[in-house]
């Protein structure tokens, strides 16, 4: 049987899913603040690199010699509407106590951004930090030095928990990132910044499936 080079007839089902995809967009444009631009704070020191389609931006800035980037990624959003089965498990599994009810009802869950901060000379050290900014809160979560190596076999060692640092060294590292302007003001702009970029390059990546669904 010769092949036919007549166009082949979509499924239903493609049109089913382009209704829905045009429903959501609907929905993402009326609903979502997509098009507002944030406005940077006077006292804001990065410059800010963002390119659309990308999960993340990058800020970059100089200090007494020093190049710095940060990498912001996309934030962790806690809206307090979805049930925590994890804990609904833990209760299925074994009892908890008074004090780790308390804990729970003192420590509720806050939304925070991802950062990963990198820190050179010019002679090829680095350090790099990767910490989680909650709101007007900043939790280094690890510290690695890096050194210029010529033996790309060689695996470095990255030092301790950063948590089990002798307190007045983890603070002293809170302070030097702060001076280099990782502050809770900087990164609480960032946060309120990421929710829009997540909301814009949502509606941005529902379009692209429409148009591969539609073609």
């Amino acid at each position: 049987m010769p092949f036919s080079s007549a166009p082949s007839t979509k499924p239903s089902s493609d049109g089913d899913l382009l209704r829905i995809i045009e429903s959501e967009i609907k929905y993402a444009e009326e609903t979502d603040d997509h098009d507002r631009v944030e406005e940077i704070p006077d006292n804001f020191p990065f410059e800010i690199s963002d390119e659309k389609g990308s999960n993340a931006i990058t800020l970059t800035r100089t200090y007494q010699g020093q190049k710095i980037e940060v990498l912001v990624s996309m934030p962790s959003l806690v809206t307090g509407d979805e049930p925590d089965h994890e804990n609904e498990a833990d209760k299925d599994t074994h009892e908890i106590s008074d004090h780790d009810e308390e804990e729970e009802t003192q420590k509720p869950p806050k939304s925070s951004i991802p950062l990963t901060v990198t820190i050179s000379k010019e002679e090829g050290q680095t350090l790099e930090f990767t910490c989680t900014a909650y709101p007007d809160e900043i939790v280094i979560d690890t510290l690695s030095v890096v050194q210029p190596s010529k033996d790309e076999e060689d695996i470095p060692y990255e030092g301790p928990d950063f948590n089990d640092l002798d307190e007045n060294l983890q603070r002293a590292f809170h302070k030097y990132l702060e001076l280099r302007g990782i502050t809770p003001m900087a990164t609480n702009f960032l946060h309120e910044y990421m929710i829009n970029k997540d909301s814009r390059e949502y509606l941005l990546w529902l379009r692209k499936l429409k148009d591969f669904v539609r073609h």
